[in-house]
């Protein structure tokens, strides 16, 4: 039999998240309400991103976007067999900014600025725990580097020793001390290494970044890095906002919650577990079991994460284990990421791919669309007036961002920030839900065959509202359904199969 209650409070900790928002700062710009949500524009040029925040995520609502790593790195031109593959930007041979991938540095400067201007601000994915692989080679900027040696900035003492790889997960030393994936591993402990770090991550805090991911984090143990970031947020007129990759499962002896204290207790980790339990219900669930998501599941406290359907690695298969859904499930991934954009927990991260494959290393490995000679070639080349997005052949970009459903959810969950907590819940026990937060929005999303029609309780003031998944609200106009509330909180709403539909009163009929 359906179910349909009301929920006063599925409260999942609303008042310690607000106290450690990330997007706080970005509230005075284009729109009334906060920014709660940002994205990766994985291996886009800095011209692209500055684009983009301009003509397209600065509009939405994202609070930021998260970057390339932008510093000078290895140069690949086959891995895997692989023609110039994604991971040699995890591959840093200097701090320099003026050449990587993505661009130069003036162009980076002028992509911060341009991204800043229109309230969208750039985290930096800063991988900081190594240097790069193999025993020699040459850099993006034409430099040459060898095993340990590399010029002006390290050498065999900056590394730790005796080397040994990584390959024992329950000893913390063997993680924190050995070679990733014969990765060259600093030694943070130094005073030298934690200098040159963080006067790499001042300075991208100077030139205007907002934050910062670190990559491999669960490889720094907790009293290193958290020297680092002290070091860098005593350097900087405004803190910069941190997120951690650390990837904890059981029995493994790094866990995230060793990090929570860093930074004052300001940081966030990345929540590898959250995309994994998803995938479970989009995948091959009921998504009627989701009325009780959140820490309750195994989740770190909401406030603590960031949360993601998938990212670059869980793409791929890297980065631990578990299964995760990708833009190759078509409408379920779209499901997935208006849940996940929708549901009150964490700070939501949402993926932007180039297209690739899933067979082989080969596949996984490949890079992303370029020019001969490997240069990227980016969405918005050639002067263009939109960008070449939703590709899914290979050379083509995917662009999840901008698919409809997961860009306007982006504006839901701004205008629905004030009411952290889930009410008036329905499912019809397999894979219908719908439910509100409170009198600030309602969304309905539906994983069978037939379409779901029907009259639904909702907390909602009366009023005509913008179905933002069938269409956009524009200048107080829609270009999709339009839905009524009457008084009693009521209102018929049409989620296609395997589609959604959602109301909120940022998107509220003049």
């Amino acid at each position: 039999m359906p179910r349909s209650f009301a929920r006063a409070a599925v409260a999942l900790g609303v008042a310690s998240l607000l106290g450690a928002a990330p997007w706080a700062a970005s509230t005075a710009h284009a729109q009334a309400s906060a920014r709660t949500a940002f994205v990766h524009l994985f291996e886009w040029k800095w011209t692209d991103v500055a684009k983009e925040c301009e003509t397209y995520l600065g509009p939405k609502g994202f609070a930021g976007v998260q970057v390339s790593p932008p510093n000078e790195h290895n140069w690949v031109t086959s891995g895997n067999g692989a023609p110039y593959p994604w991971w040699m930007r995890y591959q840093p041979v200097s701090y320099n900014l003026d050449r990587s991938r993505s661009g130069t540095r003036a162009e980076f400067q002028d992509m911060v600025n341009r991204c800043n201007a229109v309230g969208v601000g750039i985290y930096v994915d800063a991988v900081i725990n190594h240097m790069s692989g193999g025993s020699s080679g040459t850099s993006s900027a034409g430099r040459s580097w060898s095993y340990h040696h590399y010029p002006g900035l390290y050498s065999g003492y900056d590394f730790h020793s005796p080397v040994c790889a990584v390959n024992n997960y329950s000893n913390a030393d063997n993680v924190q001390l050995c070679e990733l994936s014969g990765l060259q591993d600093l030694h943070t402990g130094t005073p030298y290494v934690r200098g040159k770090i963080a006067d790499y991550l001042v300075g991208l805090a100077n030139m205007g970044v907002k934050g910062f991911r670190v990559d491999a984090a669960k490889h720094i143990s907790p009293g290193d890095l958290g020297a680092i970031i002290d070091n860098v947020n005593s350097r900087v007129a405004t803190r910069p906002y941190w997120f951690l990759e650390v990837i904890g499962a059981p029995g493994e002896a790094v866990q995230p919650e060793q990090y929570f204290g860093l930074g004052g207790g300001q940081v966030n980790v990345t929540e590898f577990n959250y995309g994994k339990q998803l995938y479970g219900k989009f995948a091959n669930g009921r998504l009627a079991d989701l009325e009780t998501f959140g820490p309750t599941w195994g989740l770190m406290p909401s406030h603590k994460a960031v949360a993601f359907v998938d990212n670059h690695d869980k793409q791929r298969g890297h980065g631990g284990g578990g299964s995760y859904l990708t833009y190759h499930a078509g409408s379920t991934y779209n499901l997935a990421n208006v849940f996940m954009l929708a549901w009150p927990y964490g700070y939501p991260s949402v993926m932007s791919s180039y297209a690739f494959n899933r067979a082989s290393e080969y596949d996984t490995s490949f890079g992303p669309p370029h020019h001969s000679g490997g240069a990227t070639k980016g969405p918005w080349d050639g002067n263009v007036s939109s960008p070449a997005c939703f590709n899914q052949q290979i050379g083509g970009w995917v662009c999840e961002h901008r698919w409809r459903p997961i860009g306007n959810m982006v504006g839901f969950r701004n205008a629905t920030l004030g009411t952290w907590a889930v009410t008036d819940w329905w499912d019809n026990d397999h894979n219908q839900i719908a439910f509100g937060r409170g009198d600030k929005g309602f969304v309905v999303i539906n994983k069978e065959g037939a379409a779901l029609t029907r009259n639904f309780k909702t907390s909602l003031p009366a009023g005509r509202y913008c179905d933002v998944i069938s269409g956009d609200y524009l200048n107080g106009s829609c270009t999709g359904q339009v839905v009524t509330v009457d008084a009693g909180g009521y209102a018929t709403l049409t989620a296609p199969p395997y589609g959604a539909a959602a109301i909120h009163v940022g998107a509220r009929m003049r």
